[in-house]
């Protein structure tokens, strides 16, 4: 390929390069499991992490807001008590600057009292 002739192709090539690091990451969340109805005084987040690139290390959010650092990329997270309601959960990759780094798993839940769930 001539680059002189071609930047742009150079370029495309430069982009699909920095993506095909990225598409090396994942995240899993095994538990629970997506739309489940879990106790609103906490639940137990199963989850599996593989960062690439820049990738450091794994954060849980809950509704948009940080919760925990994850520092181990395989393991389970006992999470505080919840409101009532639905709720959005998140296991993103970050890097060491904690900024997202695409790869990213959301389910959502939603929290109840025991014995209010109807089925």
């Amino acid at each position: 390929m001539n680059l002189v002739k071609f930047p742009s192709t150079f370029l495309l090539a430069l982009g699909w390069t920095a993506l095909a690091f990225a598409a090396g990451e994942s995240v899993k969340i095994s538990s629970p499991k997506d739309g489940a109805n879990v106790d609103v005084s906490g639940a137990l987040v199963a989850y599996e992490a593989a960062p690439g690139g820049n990738a450091d290390h794994a954060v849980l959010t809950i509704d948009g807001t940080q919760t925990a650092v994850l520092d181990n990329l395989k393991g389970k997270y006992t999470l505080g008590k919840l409101s009532l309601g639905d709720h959005t959960l998140c296991v993103k990759v970050v890097d060491k600057g904690q900024a997202a780094t695409g790869a990213e798993k959301c389910i959502k839940v939603t929290a109840a009292n025991p014995g209010m769930w109807t089925y």
